[in-house]
């Protein structure tokens, strides 16, 4: 599945669908406007230069936020040396909004409760899950 932003100039080469999507409402997540789909980084090829941001109200961000600097699209997320260091290097996230809508046909979409989320342990859910 090939997925890019507005302008094309960053693409992203999945190989393989998600087995889900979070549509988190944590802050970071609803600003960025992203809907993560999670994979092992071996599994996501980036092609194009990306801009990375990370929380400067956490003292120690588990991810960094990227998108492209040219149309500002959030295409991805990585996780930063804290959380590797901590969890391994076990997860990428990939703004599924860039896909095709009917590449995700049938895939379920969920609401995590990031607001609420203490930093550890399951989400809770605002409400139930859809299939797209």
């Amino acid at each position: 599945m090939r997925l890019s932003c507005l302008c094309g100039a960053v693409t992203t080469v999945l190989e393989k669908r998600p087995d889900y999507i979070h549509d988190c409402n944590c802050t970071l997540c609803s600003k960025s406007g992203a809907h993560w789909g999670y994979f092992q980084p071996g599994e996501v090829t980036v092609e194009g230069a990306t801009n990375g941001y990370r929380r400067d109200d956490k003292d120690a961000p588990s991810a960094e936020v990227h998108f492209c600097p040219s149309c500002g699209a959030t295409t991805h997320f990585v996780l930063t040396e804290h959380a590797v260091e901590k969890f391994g290097n076990v997860v990428m996230g990939v703004n599924m909004w860039l896909a095709n809508p009917g590449d995700l046909a049938g895939i379920e979409l969920r609401f995590p409760d990031g607001r609420a989320w203490p930093g550890e342990g399951d989400f809770a859910y605002v409400s139930e899950a859809r299939t797209l």
